[in-house]
């Protein structure tokens, strides 16, 4: 029988990452290292698997988040032994809050090399325990049949599990004695045990999961909230954040219609973009005029389902807080979103199947209440803020940062890409973006709302999908500015609109702010750096906007470009506070006149 030399640990490698090829795995993204060096060569000879390379793991991990966003698929992440891979963990964070699949491969040193002093050797058994969804030590590489039948049906349950058992990052941890390098031969194996490993590998044919529509119908949640919906006029539909599906939102706006309850639409709800005109069931502004506690009083819902995460708006927060009635929390994986943790329950169902039984039931009973004193109540304050928005915020001269969400709307293309940043970029967002009817596609870092790696994952969403858009501020700029030498090496057609207010600008709207000393040396923080010349040190494109016609040409321009391209509109924090000021101000009196008790 024919004889084939081999490094064992190449070998192994080799198999691992055909199998997770044929289980769904498209993308990985690889940082260089000596110790990880027979995973990269694996994942570097498979041509069915593309692969990225950066050298800043941290970047690495969340250009990995951003692809596996695009792609819905998960990606594996690839790093060396030590502090290498815990370069890793913001990003593991991110994907493991928001249920992202990525499937990282940590290299490390060989057990007797553990707890010994050996160079860049750290404890990596099970790192990222409490923001992983499972985790499997792969053990020292094996020759033998059966061990390498098992690390396939590692591999598999893998990408298994970060799809469908339990969606989320997993971690599988790869001890290796050197030789590292394929062409250092270990072994001979017979022919036949290749070909007896390459039979054996599995294909994951990923199904939307059936419900037992039956179970569902005869649903204890069903039932009470169809019963509650009958009798209750007063409710609110609440959409938080929530990956693009557009199915989803015709079936929120069916139920809307059925139950006569308005939907408190987050802006990364996807619910308030490609909104007819005469759609009334959507609201946008409800964080202004929620903000007057004589509305809020003597509109205190009966029933609140919610879609989505946790919601942005700290006002519908407040709100939310203050009310008894029975809130019912409905997602795919039975995840708590409540932070007030006042809900009755929390139904672990796919949220559109959910909602076809639920519309169903209220379609027998002939329920529609279009016109309700309830709904109009919430549209007239709806329309009286998006009326005052105009006059205070959209007329505002250039700069500010309230005024700059809606410019930047009326700019970008149809189906364009969006990554909205953390900090004051979301909530601007989520305070300012009006109901369009253009169609947008928008992610988000909402799952720790951590500042670190956005341009990276815009980077890595870009990858896939153009045009592709991010928006965000200096300081999550400054910390990610490695995402800019990866751009260079995987250009792709993205643009950075940087709101530049010199560091920190969302302490100024905190009650911190009354501290001001304290406030400005630790919390304000400013950097005083010239973005122009960073930027250009990257061979980046770079415009410094100056107005509110030049911002929307150059995102014109900016359509259709290969390049990465960064638009800088600086602002003064303290000014656009006050514009916030005026208008949250003048909406909350308005509204307290409009609806005296």
């Amino acid at each position: 029988m024919k004889k084939i030399k081999v490094n064992r640990n190449n070998f192994w490698t080799e198999v691992f990452v055909k199998q997770l090829n044929s289980a769904g795995v498209k993308y990985a993204c690889i940082s260089p290292g000596s110790r990880s060096t027979p995973l990269t060569f694996s994942f570097a000879k498979n041509k069915k698997i593309k692969c990225f390379v950066n050298i800043d793991e941290r970047s690495s991990a969340f250009f990995a988040l951003g692809l596996a966003k695009a792609s819905k698929t998960p990606v594996a992440v690839v790093t060396t032994s030590g502090t290498a891979a815990a370069e890793l963990y913001p990003a593991i964070i991110e994907a493991y809050q928001q249920r992202v699949p990525l499937i990282i491969c940590t290299a490390d040193r060989p057990p007797e090399l553990l707890n010994t002093g050996a160079n860049q050797t750290i404890n990596q058994h099970n790192l990222y325990k409490n923001h992983i969804r499972w985790f499997k030590n792969v053990g020292l590489p094996s020759l033998k049949r059966l061990k390498l039948r098992r690390l396939q049906q590692t591999a598999f349950r893998a990408v298994e599990f970060s799809t469908l058992k339990d969606k989320g990052p997993v971690h599988l941890n790869f001890p290796f004695r050197k030789p590292l390098e394929p062409f250092t031969f270990t072994d001979e194996v017979d022919s036949l045990l290749v070909k007896n490993v390459n039979s054996n590998v599995k294909i994951l044919k990923p199904s939307k999961k059936k419900l037992d529509i039956e179970k569902l119908k005869k649903s204890k949640n069903i039932k009470e909230i169809v019963d509650l919906i009958e009798i209750e006029h007063e409710g609110l539909i609440i959409a938080g954040p929530m990956e693009y599906d557009i199915n989803l939102r015709k079936q929120l706006k069916y139920l809307s219609s059925r139950a006569g309850y308005p939907i408190i639409a987050d802006a990364v709800s996807h619910l308030r973009f490609n909104v007819g005109i005469n759609d009334k069931k959507i609201l946008s502004n409800y964080h202004a005029f929620l903000r007057s506690t004589k509305f809020c009083n003597s509109h205190k819902p009966k029933l609140i389902l919610q879609f989505g995460r946790t919601a942005t708006s700290s006002s519908l927060e407040n709100f939310l807080e203050n009310c008894d009635a029975p809130r019912y929390i409905i997602n795919e994986f039975g995840d708590w979103f409540d932070p007030s943790r006042k809900s009755k329950a929390v139904i672990k169902y796919n949220p559109e199947e959910f909602n076809i039984e639920l519309v169903n039931h209220l379609t027998e009973l002939k329920l529609e209440r279009n016109n309700s004193v309830w709904l109009n109540d919430f549209n007239k304050a709806e329309a009286l803020a998006k009326k005052i928005k105009a006059e205070v915020i959209e007329k505002s001269t250039f700069p500010n940062e309230p005024g700059i969400i809606n410019k930047i709307l009326k700019a970008l293309p149809n189906k364009a890409h969006v990554l909205v940043g953390n900090s004051s970029p979301i909530r601007e967002f989520d305070n300012y973006a009006a109901c369009i009817k253009k169609e947008l596609i928008v992610h988000f870092n909402r799952g720790a709302s951590g500042i670190d790696g956005v341009t990276s994952t815009a980077l890595g969403i870009a990858q896939l999908n153009e045009p592709a858009f991010l928006l965000t501020g200096d300081l999550s700029f400054l910390h990610d500015l490695n995402a800019l030498a990866a751009a260079n090496k995987y250009p792709a057609g993205l643009t950075i609109i940087l709101i530049n207010n010199n560091g920190g600008g969302i302490f100024e709207s905190l009650p911190v702010s009354k501290e001001r000393s304290i406030q400005k040396e630790y919390f304000l923080t400013p950097h005083n750096l010239n973005l122009k010349n960073i930027i250009a040190s990257f061979g980046v494109e770079y415009i410094l906007v100056k107005s509110w016609a030049q911002l929307s040409n150059s995102i014109s321009d900016s359509v259709g470009s290969t390049k990465l391209n960064v638009f800088e509109i600086k602002t003064d924090a303290g000014k656009s506070l006050k514009l916030r000021n005026k208008y949250l101000e003048e909406v909350k009196s308005v509204i307290d006149t409009a609806f005296k008790v």
